[in-house]
């Protein structure tokens, strides 16, 4: 794993600029603010100096009462020039992180499938949550005390010495160390946040999951398997941050030490030389205020330190998603116009295709559907039917060979009208949180409930649904696991036929269903493909009847075509998929 030093981690958080810049400017303000009350912090003992060797030395009352307002003047300015500070970050910083979120969230839409693939959806969500609120608190706490910190050090730096020469180096004996101890923390703790964001997104990945999973974890009685795997990744997570939690005991244990024994050194000396004479009380006891107004920032710095590395870590985690190149899309010429809204051809011509690592999927894979047509794709588990379907709406990108829609290669069609012209019913469905209506009618644009009814009576769905507690209008939960599998599938069928496509791409959408149902849909079914085209992936016979026409997927091209009755007649491999499933 790369070590990130102090360059790296300005690099890194320097790339946020972009979503800092526009509240720059009160950041700015609010760090010079802080900076003014440190140092006003920093005269409060010279004051106690002026009022040791002068008032208090020549028993003067009304100049010890007249220091005092004066240091009283200075704490409270500097208590308000902090709160102000604090109240001046809060929104701006919020608006950062909500742009930040959203810009993630809008990259993350736009990734191609591949890439989904390769992140987990824990490690996904821990960018958007944890690492974002890493970065917020960075940037309101521990960046501008960091500006606060060097600019309490090196003023203290400067007064010390002014004070008496040898009192002061005394006391930046230490300072020398701490550097180098900082520099060697900042280096070998951001590996270690870095692993330790990385396995929280493996925990996060577990528990989401494991909920997901919920009735096959409980049906198959593997809640001790799941618990073993969460206890050895939660412990991995622990071993880490108590790895951290030991390095910043021990500098922070040296950052506290090393300034106390130099601090005792000076008092030591100090009193020596006031005794002799040759240092007023007043001195002493300036540069020892001094030192104890530096040292909370001597203590602080390796905290802040360890939390621009968490942040750093942050920042890299949150950019890797950020410079994932999203999929791109043709530019538009001209204003959009209306679609038509007639059955489209389409066209597979001489596609290869592979998932990354893995062998050819599809080789040379061609196929025409006619405006209007039907046509069913079979093939044996694997044969890439589910590859064939993803390619349509370009959720995939074919390695060579072209794809059109009514003579235009979909490659130079932008995902937003293509998708608007096709419509997919995957063979999972997928459901999202909100209402049935939600759910059906997201392709649409519209909340037109005669054409909810219309999807729902298609796909079989309308009794069901109206026998929820508000009908349509019932809320689902995640997933929609509180419906049965048909019913999900149900309902992924209706939003499918509910978007009016030119062309309906069908994945085994029957496959959950029992015979009585899917015969039902199937009658509805063939109204709907009597006015669009459609490919349909199908496993059993009375789906592939749907259809005008089969086309056979066998090593990754089409190797027959045909009606369901001439395939079974000439073709053994066709005969064979069909018959275990008829036979059933």
């Amino acid at each position: 794993m790369r070590i990130m030093g102090a360059r790296s981690v300005v690099r890194s958080l320097g790339r946020l600029w972009p979503w800092v810049r526009p509240v720059g400017g009160r950041l700015g303000a609010a760090t010079v603010l802080s900076a003014v009350a440190s140092v006003l912090g920093l005269v409060m003992p010279l004051v106690l100096k002026w009022i040791a060797d002068g008032p208090v030395a020549h028993r003067e009352p009304r100049g010890v009462w007249l220091g005092g307002g004066v240091l009283l003047v200075l704490g409270v300015a500097e208590a308000g020039i902090f709160g102000v500070r604090r109240w001046q970050v809060a929104r701006p910083l919020a608006g950062v992180e909500a742009e930040m979120r959203q810009a993630l969230y809008r990259r993350v839409q736009r990734l191609p499938v591949g890439v989904h693939e390769k992140w987990s959806s824990g490690q996904l969500l821990s960018r958007a949550t944890t690492d974002l609120r890493l970065l917020h608190g960075f940037l309101a706490g521990a960046l501008p005390f960091l500006v606060v910190n060097a600019v309490t050090l090196v003023v203290g730096a400067v007064l010390l010495p002014a004070q008496h020469w040898l009192l002061g180096l005394v006391l930046l004996a230490p300072v020398p160390v701490l550097l180098v101890v900082g520099a060697r923390l900042e280096a070998r703790y951001a590996a270690e946040a870095r692993r330790a964001q990385d396995q929280g997104g493996e925990v996060a990945t577990a528990v989401r999951e494991s909920i997901l999973g919920i009735r096959v974890v409980k049906g198959l009685g593997l809640h001790r398997e799941q618990a073993r795997r969460f206890r050895r990744l939660a412990g991995r997570l622990r071993e880490t941050e108590l790895g951290q939690a030991r390095r910043l005991a021990l500098v922070s244990m040296l950052l506290s030490v090393l300034p106390d024994v130099a601090m005792a050194a000076a008092l030591v000396l100090g009193v020596v030389r006031v005794a002799e004479g040759t240092v007023s009380a007043g001195t002493l006891l300036a540069v020892v205020a001094i030192a104890l107004a530096v040292k909370p920032s001597v203590d602080s710095t390796g905290g802040l330190l360890a939390a621009g590395s968490e942040a750093a870590a942050a920042a890299d985690r949150y950019l890797e998603v950020m410079d994932t190149p999203a999929a791109a899309d043709p530019p538009r010429d001209g204003p959009p116009q209306r679609e038509d809204r007639s059955p489209a051809g389409l066209v597979f011509d001489r596609i290869g295709f592979r998932h990354a690592g893995g062998p050819a999927t599809l080789d040379g894979f061609s196929l025409r559907i006619e405006p209007g047509e039907s046509v069913a794709l079979v093939g044996a588990t694997g044969s890439g039917k589910s590859t064939v379907v993803a390619l349509v709406p370009r959720l995939f990108e074919p390695d060579s060979g072209r794809i059109t829609l009514d003579g235009t290669d979909i490659a130079t069609m932008p995902r937003d009208r293509l998708r608007g012209l096709v419509a997919v019913a995957f063979q999972e469905p997928t459901l999202f949180t909100g209402t049935v209506a939600d759910n059906v009618l997201m392709g649409t644009g519209t909340p037109d409930r005669a054409e909810l009814e219309r999807a729902l009576r298609i796909a079989r769905a309308d009794e069901f649904v109206h026998a929820l507690p508000d009908g349509a209008d019932t809320q689902l939960g995640e997933q929609g696991l509180t419906l049965s599998g048909g019913q999900r599938q149900r309902l992924a069928l209706a939003r499918a036929v509910a978007a009016r496509p030119r062309l309906l791409v069908l994945d085994d959408p029957l496959s959950a269903l029992d015979l009585g149902t899917e015969a039902l849909i199937e009658a509805a079914l063939r109204r709907v493909l009597a006015t669009t085209t459609a490919l349909i992936v199908a496993h059993r016979p009375s789906t592939v009847l749907l259809a005008d026409r089969v086309a056979l997927l066998s090593g990754g091209r089409i190797a027959a075509t045909g009606s369901h009755a001439e395939l079974l007649r000439t073709n053994a491999e066709y005969a064979a998929l069909m018959t275990p499933v008829a036979g059933r």
